[in-house]
């Protein structure tokens, strides 16, 4: 797959997946520094090219009381400091028409989440901010379906579009990922394989969605094997205490032995 019309997130002299990878929420400025140049240090090294993620604002919560946000522009404007004290690129996620404008004064990609990804205007507005947009796969949506999200994208001129795969529902309290959609939707975009949410266990009694995070090793070196571009990873140095995803989100010090590990399959790969 030819990532060339996404320079945002391709180094031209790298054969390495990309990584998308930051805490589920931006939680705070300490924190998202933090986060960022503990990733940066390890990417550099590794040569993964790499877009810091957090959400600015977590519009999706199964209950009333659940946490949301540090508020939109406090969140956008530490989003914009990660960049630039690193110099990498930043993808958040947005809801709503409005946020599309708002949200690209201050990141590179603009992330769809999987239950919005059948809005158009909400596509449309992403995509004409000129920004990479990044459509995650519904739960309930087939691979051959995403053709027409990215079409809704790149008929209004640009062409950089990414297809990130969260997993498809698995009755009510799972996921599974089907690694046959992998090479049907590199027919339409760059495709990343989100390991962490496939890994969720959405639906809990409790309003608190569950996880897999012992299974993310497993997720992801099947993605690279799979032939996805990017992989992206939810991570924080404390899960336990993450103000959102905690369930399902690798600890930071496990990152470095996991890209690494991921990072010499892609280059087995590649000898072929």
């Amino acid at each position: 797959m030819d990532l060339s019309t996404i320079p945002q997130i391709k180094h031209t002299d790298s054969n390495n997946f990309f990584l998308l990878s930051g805490p589920c929420a931006i939680e705070g400025e300490e924190m998202a520094l933090r986060i960022a140049e503990t990733i940066v240090s390890i990417t550099d090294e590794l040569r993964i090219p790499y877009v810091f993620k957090g959400s600015f604002k977590k519009a999706n919560r199964s209950r009333a009381d659940s946490f949301t946000g540090i508020g939109d522009e406090k969140a956008l404007k530490i989003l914009r400091k990660v960049s630039e004290t690193f110099g990498v690129p930043t993808v958040t996620d947005i809801h709503e028409v409005s946020d599309a404008a708002m949200a690209a004064e201050f990141v590179d990609v603009l992330q769809i989440p999987a239950f919005l990804v059948r809005q158009t205007d909400l596509l449309v507005a992403a995509a004409e901010t000129g920004k990479v947009v990044n459509l995650k796969k519904g739960q309930f949506m087939s691979p051959e379906s995403m053709k027409h999200a990215v079409g809704k994208v790149t008929e209004t001129g640009n062409q950089q579009a990414i297809i990130t795969d969260r997993g498809t529902m698995f009755g009510y309290q799972d996921l599974i990922v089907d690694f046959r959609g992998v090479p049907v939707m590199r027919q339409y975009a760059p495709v990343v394989l989100d390991v962490t949410h496939s890994l969720q266990q959405p639906n809990q009694a409790s309003g608190v969605t569950g996880g897999r995070p012992e299974l993310i090793g497993t997720m992801a070196r099947a993605g690279i094997a799979a032939g996805v571009d990017g992989i992206f990873i939810e991570t924080h140095f404390d899960p336990a205490n993450a103000k959102s995803d905690g369930a399902n989100m690798l600890p930071l010090d496990q990152l470095e032995g996991l890209l690494t590990r991921l990072t010499a399959i892609r280059n087995t790969i590649n000898a072929f």
